[in-house]
């Protein structure tokens, strides 16, 4: 929703400023669509020069994000606290092998089903699972998990933000596009120099329609679009950051009561559930799942 409040804003004050101080949008609704079409349009085109087939796909999908935000909310926080609780506590009451059927089988495991949104995300489901894996095959040290989980999730990370940074190149790039659409306009003015002053005016207004255009599309647009997938990212990835501090503080060989408060103090502050709502909240868990 702030992102439409936003933009709404951005054209109202840009334009309304301009009317008011005795601007006419007529010249720009003229120019509007060809320099459009030259700004934007090369941009896209240079936009899939530079990136591959599935950049192009998480595009979409991280305009996706910029619009409906980070995927995770409060309740699923508590969910994926209280997931990791019950397999450290099956796996610190019963052992390792205990909690084999579950991360062999996820789908079928009534642990993780308990938990719906979590055991939908494949990604995370299967770093929980490989993770867990590893210790029913005696990979206990907690600095070694820490280190090869720190490998995984920085790995994650680059490869989800590099539509982010291809964003961003492009608002960089649109200011010297606006260039090139303004030039191209006074290139166009020149060959027409014979023309009144008021025509040649007005084909000069309508070339830098092309410099306004290129500046505002990447500072009030694209860039922070760009931006705001960044935070988008930032926070979602917390979730996988906060698996591994559990499963770093079962290994230490901490209660899984402590475990869930260690998770919980990493949750993202504006999503953080309370002490006393976390302890109900585990409290409330079917005693059947562990």
């Amino acid at each position: 929703m702030l992102i439409f409040i936003g933009l709404a804003l951005t054209f109202v004050m840009v334009f309304a400023g301009y009317i008011l101080s005795g601007g006419s949008m007529g010249i720009i609704l003229k120019a509007l669509p060809y320099e459009l079409m030259i700004i934007f349009g090369s941009a896209c085109g240079a936009y899939l020069m530079a990136n591959s087939g599935g950049v192009l796909k998480h595009t979409f999908q991280g305009i996706s994000k910029v619009i409906k935000g980070p995927k995770w909310g409060a309740d699923d926080y508590k969910d994926a606290l209280s997931l990791i609780y019950l397999l450290v506590k099956l796996m610190r009451q019963k052992g390792v092998i205990a909690v084999e059927p579950h991360i062999e089988d996820p789908e079928s495991s009534k642990i993780f089903q308990h938990f719906p949104k979590i055991a939908a995300d494949h990604h995370l489901v299967t770093f929980i699972c490989d993770y867990i894996r590893m210790m029913t095959m005696n990979f206990e040290d907690p600095s070694q998990m820490e280190e090869a989980m720190d490998l995984d999730i920085a790995r994650h990370e680059a490869e989800e933000h590099e539509p982010q940074h291809a964003l961003q190149s492009m608002a960089d790039g649109m200011p010297a596009l606006g260039i090139v659409a303004a030039v191209l306009g006074i290139i166009k003015t020149m060959a027409s120099i014979n023309e009144p002053v008021d025509v040649l005016g007005r084909m000069v207004g309508g070339a830098l329609v092309g410099t306004f255009l290129g500046i505002f599309l990447s500072y009030l647009i694209v860039g922070p679009m760009s931006q705001r997938l960044k935070q988008v990212l930032a926070e979602e990835h917390q979730m996988m950051k906060i698996i591994k501090v559990m499963l770093i503080s079962h290994l230490q060989g901490n209660a899984p009561q402590v475990t869930v408060e260690i998770g919980r103090r990493n949750v993202p502050s504006h999503l953080m559930p309370g002490f006393a709502e976390m302890e109900e909240k585990v409290s409330e868990l079917p005693p059947d799942l562990a």
